[in-house]
């Protein structure tokens, strides 16, 4: 992976911001995705982002912490709180920007409990596909305290299938619908390709349920999004 993700971080803090990421997936077209909107405040986060971190308690892990802006918050809290991500250029803007416990590693090679574990900005999405989600969160229950508590968002895109008339095109034959090939590009240079989840929440909740979790949606978001709360 080149990190453009965080090139374009480094870029926004050290004021060299000129032009924001591109990113599209197979059926989607290119959007742009503002840098500032990844260094935004409480009170700039959508109403779900605020929810999750109301509702944080004790020890906490962020996963996927980006320039640390949840962490930040939570810090100023007084929370204990440990930044995680794979993008070595996120985790040196988080820590400038004051993060006091970051580590650059996968959430998999994760192995201290938390009392909340934190995935937001379509959390759902490192699982990569829905056969693999179960994995994904038989590790995460491993590092969750008795009493410990992941706060998780998603989306249902089955919307981006509807025609004008409101039938569904969803080829039945290919892999779950919410399984995208996602790009992202910066200032001309193209990252490698990725597969991202978006779930939708009964599909969240029955694999959460396979693997002894609990599952409840604690919220919905303004477009078709939602954040669930799982526990053991």
């Amino acid at each position: 992976m080149k990190d453009l993700f965080g090139k374009a971080l480094r870029d926004y803090f050290n004021n060299n911001y000129t032009e924001d990421i591109i990113t599209s997936t197979n059926i989607s077209d290119e959007d742009e995705l503002p840098l500032p909107y990844l260094f935004r405040s409480f009170s700039e986060m959508p109403q779900l982002e605020q929810k999750a971190l109301q509702l944080c308690k004790g020890k906490i892990l962020d996963v996927g912490c980006g320039a640390g802006s949840h962490s930040l918050y939570l810090q100023q809290k007084g929370f204990e709180v440990k930044a995680i991500d794979i993008s070595e250029g996120a985790i040196d803007i988080a820590k400038k920007r004051g993060v006091t416990h970051t580590e650059l590693k996968s959430f998999l090679d994760e192995t201290e409990t938390f009392d909340t574990i934190l995935l937001l900005m379509n959390g759902t999405g490192i699982f990569q596909t829905l056969d693999k989600t179960a994995l994904y969160l038989k590790h995460l229950k491993s590092l969750l305290k008795p009493n410990g508590q992941l706060l998780i968002d998603s989306s249902d895109i089955q919307y981006m299938y509807e025609d004008d008339d409101g039938g569904l095109w969803i080829d039945t034959n290919a892999g779950y619908y919410g399984e995208l090939d996602y790009y992202m590009s910066y200032k001309g240079e193209t990252e490698l390709p990725i597969t991202w989840l978006y779930l939708d929440f009964e599909h969240l909740k029955f694999a959460c349920e396979s693997v002894g979790l609990k599952c409840e949606k604690v919220m919905d978001g303004e477009h078709y999004d939602y954040l669930a709360r799982i526990s053991k």
